[in-house]
Protein backbone atom coordinates (compact mmCIF):
# COMPACT_ATOMS: atom_id res chain seq x y z
CA UNK A 1 0.00 0.00 0.00
CA UNK A 2 2.80 2.40 0.86
CA UNK A 3 4.54 1.70 -2.46
CA UNK A 4 1.32 2.84 -4.13
CA UNK A 5 1.31 5.88 -1.83
CA UNK A 6 4.84 6.78 -2.95
CA UNK A 7 3.67 6.68 -6.57
CA UNK A 8 0.63 8.84 -5.81
CA UNK A 9 2.89 11.31 -4.00
CA UNK A 10 5.16 11.66 -7.05
CA UNK A 11 2.16 12.44 -9.28
CA UNK A 12 0.43 14.74 -6.79
CA UNK A 13 3.49 16.73 -5.77
CA UNK A 14 5.90 16.68 -8.72
CA UNK A 15 3.54 16.31 -11.70
CA UNK A 16 0.15 17.83 -10.77
CA UNK A 17 1.38 20.18 -8.05
CA UNK A 18 -1.95 19.99 -6.22
CA UNK A 19 -2.40 23.18 -4.12
CA UNK A 20 1.32 23.54 -3.52
CA UNK A 21 1.11 27.33 -3.31
CA UNK A 22 -1.85 27.19 -0.93
CA UNK A 23 0.10 24.88 1.37
CA UNK A 24 3.25 27.00 1.20
CA UNK A 25 1.32 30.22 1.90
CA UNK A 26 -0.38 28.63 4.92
CA UNK A 27 2.97 27.44 6.23
CA UNK A 28 4.67 30.82 5.70
CA UNK A 29 1.94 32.65 7.58
CA UNK A 30 1.87 30.06 10.37
CA UNK A 31 5.64 29.83 10.87
CA UNK A 32 7.08 33.27 10.00
CA UNK A 33 10.40 32.47 11.72
CA UNK A 34 11.17 29.42 9.56
CA UNK A 35 13.35 29.67 6.45
CA UNK A 36 12.08 28.90 2.95
CA UNK A 37 14.07 25.66 3.00
CA UNK A 38 12.46 24.58 6.27
CA UNK A 39 8.97 25.43 5.00
CA UNK A 40 9.45 23.54 1.75
CA UNK A 41 10.75 20.53 3.68
CA UNK A 42 7.57 20.54 5.81
CA UNK A 43 5.48 20.91 2.66
CA UNK A 44 7.12 17.87 1.08
CA UNK A 45 6.60 15.80 4.24
CA UNK A 46 2.97 16.92 4.33
CA UNK A 47 2.27 15.69 0.79
CA UNK A 48 3.89 12.34 1.53
CA UNK A 49 1.73 12.08 4.62
CA UNK A 50 -1.44 13.19 2.78
CA UNK A 51 -1.06 10.32 0.32
CA UNK A 52 -0.54 7.84 3.17
CA UNK A 53 -3.62 9.23 4.95
CA UNK A 54 -5.80 8.82 1.85
CA UNK A 55 -4.86 5.18 1.33
CA UNK A 56 -4.92 4.33 5.04
CA UNK A 57 -8.47 5.66 5.22
CA UNK A 58 -9.63 3.33 2.44
CA UNK A 59 -7.74 0.45 4.07
CA UNK A 60 -10.45 0.59 6.77
CA UNK A 61 -12.66 -1.38 4.36
CA UNK A 62 -10.41 -4.48 4.64
CA UNK A 63 -8.27 -4.11 7.78
CA UNK A 64 -8.86 -6.59 10.63
CA UNK A 65 -9.66 -5.54 14.21
CA UNK A 66 -6.33 -6.92 15.44
CA UNK A 67 -4.37 -5.02 12.81
CA UNK A 68 -6.33 -1.84 13.46
CA UNK A 69 -5.46 -1.91 17.16
CA UNK A 70 -1.83 -2.64 16.35
CA UNK A 71 -1.54 0.41 14.11
CA UNK A 72 -3.59 2.89 16.16
CA UNK A 73 -3.63 2.69 19.96
CA UNK A 74 -4.03 4.66 23.21
CA UNK A 75 -1.31 5.49 25.70
CA UNK A 76 -1.81 4.25 29.28
CA UNK A 77 -3.00 7.55 30.75
CA UNK A 78 -5.75 7.78 28.14
CA UNK A 79 -7.03 4.32 28.96
CA UNK A 80 -7.20 5.25 32.66
CA UNK A 81 -9.16 8.43 31.90
CA UNK A 82 -11.74 6.55 29.84
CA UNK A 83 -12.04 3.86 32.51
CA UNK A 84 -12.78 6.54 35.12
CA UNK A 85 -15.39 8.26 32.96
CA UNK A 86 -17.01 4.93 32.17
CA UNK A 87 -17.10 3.94 35.87
CA UNK A 88 -18.76 7.29 36.64
CA UNK A 89 -21.24 6.69 33.79
CA UNK A 90 -20.33 10.02 32.19
CA UNK A 91 -20.97 10.63 28.51
CA UNK A 92 -18.44 12.99 26.93
CA UNK A 93 -17.71 15.34 24.06
CA UNK A 94 -14.48 14.55 22.20
CA UNK A 95 -12.69 17.39 20.43
CA UNK A 96 -9.80 16.96 18.00
CA UNK A 97 -8.37 18.50 14.86
CA UNK A 98 -7.52 17.33 11.37
CA UNK A 99 -4.16 16.02 12.53
CA UNK A 100 -2.86 12.48 12.30
CA UNK A 101 -5.22 9.80 11.04
CA UNK A 102 -8.48 10.89 12.66
CA UNK A 103 -10.36 8.20 10.69
CA UNK A 104 -8.30 5.39 12.24
CA UNK A 105 -8.67 7.09 15.60
CA UNK A 106 -12.44 6.71 15.31
CA UNK A 107 -12.05 3.01 14.57
CA UNK A 108 -9.90 2.45 17.66
CA UNK A 109 -12.26 4.47 19.86
CA UNK A 110 -15.16 2.24 18.79
CA UNK A 111 -13.20 -0.98 19.28
CA UNK A 112 -11.89 -0.19 22.77
CA UNK A 113 -14.24 2.23 24.53
CA UNK A 114 -17.28 1.35 26.62
CA UNK A 115 -18.75 4.59 25.27
CA UNK A 116 -20.72 4.36 22.04
CA UNK A 117 -18.90 6.68 19.62
CA UNK A 118 -20.83 9.16 17.49
CA UNK A 119 -19.04 11.27 14.90
CA UNK A 120 -20.46 14.56 13.61
CA UNK A 121 -20.15 14.77 9.82
CA UNK A 122 -21.25 16.74 6.76
CA UNK A 123 -23.27 14.53 4.36
CA UNK A 124 -21.80 14.72 0.85
CA UNK A 125 -23.82 15.66 -2.25
CA UNK A 126 -22.52 12.69 -4.23
CA UNK A 127 -24.66 9.89 -2.79
CA UNK A 128 -22.41 7.02 -3.88
CA UNK A 129 -19.30 8.57 -2.35
CA UNK A 130 -21.29 9.56 0.74
CA UNK A 131 -22.40 5.93 1.19
CA UNK A 132 -18.79 4.76 0.82
CA UNK A 133 -17.56 7.19 3.48
CA UNK A 134 -20.39 6.13 5.81
CA UNK A 135 -19.51 2.47 5.30
CA UNK A 136 -15.85 3.09 6.14
CA UNK A 137 -16.62 5.09 9.26
CA UNK A 138 -19.18 2.60 10.55
CA UNK A 139 -17.08 -0.53 9.95
CA UNK A 140 -16.15 -1.01 13.61
CA UNK A 141 -19.34 0.25 15.23
CA UNK A 142 -19.03 4.03 15.02
CA UNK A 143 -22.35 5.82 14.48
CA UNK A 144 -22.76 9.06 12.54
CA UNK A 145 -24.76 12.22 13.20
CA UNK A 146 -25.40 14.80 10.47
CA UNK A 147 -24.23 18.21 11.68
CA UNK A 148 -27.67 19.78 11.39
CA UNK A 149 -29.07 17.13 13.77
CA UNK A 150 -26.28 17.27 16.36
CA UNK A 151 -28.02 18.73 19.39
CA UNK A 152 -31.33 16.96 18.74
CA UNK A 153 -29.65 13.54 18.42
CA UNK A 154 -27.42 14.10 21.45
CA UNK A 155 -30.50 14.83 23.56
CA UNK A 156 -32.19 11.68 22.25
CA UNK A 157 -29.12 9.62 23.21
CA UNK A 158 -28.79 10.93 26.77
CA UNK A 159 -29.76 7.62 28.38
CA UNK A 160 -26.80 5.93 26.68
CA UNK A 161 -23.14 6.06 27.71
CA UNK A 162 -21.61 7.71 24.66
CA UNK A 163 -18.90 9.95 23.23
CA UNK A 164 -19.66 12.49 20.51
CA UNK A 165 -16.67 13.53 18.42
CA UNK A 166 -16.27 17.01 16.91
CA UNK A 167 -13.39 17.73 14.54
CA UNK A 168 -13.52 21.46 15.11
CA UNK A 169 -10.64 23.17 13.32
CA UNK A 170 -12.51 23.84 10.08
CA UNK A 171 -13.55 27.31 8.99
CA UNK A 172 -17.13 27.87 10.22
CA UNK A 173 -19.80 28.91 7.74
CA UNK A 174 -21.33 31.43 10.15
CA UNK A 175 -18.66 34.06 10.85
CA UNK A 176 -20.97 36.12 13.05
CA UNK A 177 -21.37 33.18 15.41
CA UNK A 178 -17.70 32.18 15.39
CA UNK A 179 -15.16 32.57 18.16
CA UNK A 180 -12.30 34.72 16.83
CA UNK A 181 -8.79 34.10 18.12
CA UNK A 182 -5.13 34.04 17.08
CA UNK A 183 -4.29 30.58 15.77
CA UNK A 184 -0.92 29.80 14.21
CA UNK A 185 -0.09 33.53 14.11
CA UNK A 186 -3.26 34.41 12.20
CA UNK A 187 -6.62 35.93 13.09
CA UNK A 188 -8.89 32.89 12.88
CA UNK A 189 -12.63 32.12 13.24
CA UNK A 190 -13.30 28.94 15.22
CA UNK A 191 -16.46 26.81 15.02
CA UNK A 192 -18.37 27.57 18.20
CA UNK A 193 -21.10 24.93 18.04
CA UNK A 194 -19.08 22.44 20.08
CA UNK A 195 -18.78 24.88 22.96
CA UNK A 196 -22.42 25.91 22.82
CA UNK A 197 -23.62 22.30 22.98
CA UNK A 198 -21.12 21.39 25.73
CA UNK A 199 -22.35 24.24 27.94
CA UNK A 200 -25.99 23.32 27.33
CA UNK A 201 -25.74 19.57 27.80
CA UNK A 202 -23.02 19.60 30.47
CA UNK A 203 -20.85 16.73 29.20
CA UNK A 204 -17.12 16.82 30.08
CA UNK A 205 -15.00 17.90 27.10
CA UNK A 206 -12.05 15.61 26.33
CA UNK A 207 -9.27 16.58 23.92
CA UNK A 208 -7.62 13.94 21.72
CA UNK A 209 -4.30 14.09 19.89
CA UNK A 210 -3.41 11.51 17.21
CA UNK A 211 0.39 11.42 16.97
CA UNK A 212 2.14 9.64 14.14
CA UNK A 213 4.80 7.39 15.69
CA UNK A 214 6.14 6.12 12.36
CA UNK A 215 4.69 5.33 8.97
CA UNK A 216 1.42 3.49 9.49
CA UNK A 217 1.44 3.71 13.30
CA UNK A 218 -0.37 6.19 15.55
CA UNK A 219 -0.56 6.75 19.30
CA UNK A 220 -3.54 8.57 20.75
CA UNK A 221 -3.37 10.70 23.85
CA UNK A 222 -6.52 12.09 25.45
CA UNK A 223 -6.82 14.50 28.35
CA UNK A 224 -9.58 16.29 30.18
CA UNK A 225 -10.06 19.73 28.67
CA UNK A 226 -13.07 20.84 30.73
CA UNK A 227 -14.68 18.72 33.45
CA UNK A 228 -17.74 20.94 33.91
CA UNK A 229 -18.55 23.05 30.82
CA UNK A 230 -21.44 24.81 32.57
CA UNK A 231 -18.90 26.58 34.80
CA UNK A 232 -16.97 28.06 31.85
CA UNK A 233 -17.24 31.53 30.36
CA UNK A 234 -18.16 32.35 26.77
CA UNK A 235 -15.33 31.36 24.42
CA UNK A 236 -13.32 29.50 27.08
CA UNK A 237 -13.79 25.98 25.68
CA UNK A 238 -13.07 27.12 22.12
CA UNK A 239 -9.93 28.88 23.30
CA UNK A 240 -8.65 25.91 25.30
CA UNK A 241 -9.17 23.56 22.37
CA UNK A 242 -7.47 25.97 19.96
CA UNK A 243 -4.42 26.42 22.18
CA UNK A 244 -4.06 22.67 22.73
CA UNK A 245 -4.40 21.86 19.03
CA UNK A 246 -1.93 24.60 18.10
CA UNK A 247 0.66 23.09 20.45
CA UNK A 248 0.34 19.66 18.81
CA UNK A 249 0.53 21.10 15.30
CA UNK A 250 3.79 22.85 16.16
CA UNK A 251 5.24 19.56 17.41
CA UNK A 252 4.32 17.62 14.24
CA UNK A 253 3.30 20.11 11.53
CA UNK A 254 3.49 17.73 8.58
CA UNK A 255 0.49 15.69 9.84
CA UNK A 256 -2.03 18.56 9.88
CA UNK A 257 -4.28 19.28 6.88
CA UNK A 258 -2.57 22.30 5.29
CA UNK A 259 -4.22 22.06 1.86
CA UNK A 260 -7.44 23.85 2.88
CA UNK A 261 -7.92 27.63 2.54
CA UNK A 262 -8.51 28.08 6.27
CA UNK A 263 -7.73 31.80 6.44
CA UNK A 264 -9.84 33.09 3.57
CA UNK A 265 -12.11 35.14 5.85
CA UNK A 266 -11.44 38.40 7.63
CA UNK A 267 -12.88 39.30 11.01
CA UNK A 268 -16.10 41.35 10.51
CA UNK A 269 -15.77 44.94 11.62
CA UNK A 270 -18.57 44.58 14.17
CA UNK A 271 -17.04 41.48 15.85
Amino acid sequence: MYLVSDGVYFLLYHVIGYRKEVVLTNLKNSFPNKTDEELKAIRKKFYKYLCDLFLETFKTLTISKQSMLKHCYFDEDSVKLFERLSAENKSIILVLGHQGNWEWAGNTFSLLLHHQLYVIYHPLKDQRFNNLIRKMRMTFGTKLIAMKDTYKDMLQNREELNATAFIADQTPSNLQGAHWTMFLNQDTPVFKGTEVIARKIGYPVVYSNVRRVKRGYYEMHVEMLVEDPKQTTDGEISERHTRRLEKDIMLQPETWLWSHRRWKHKRPADV
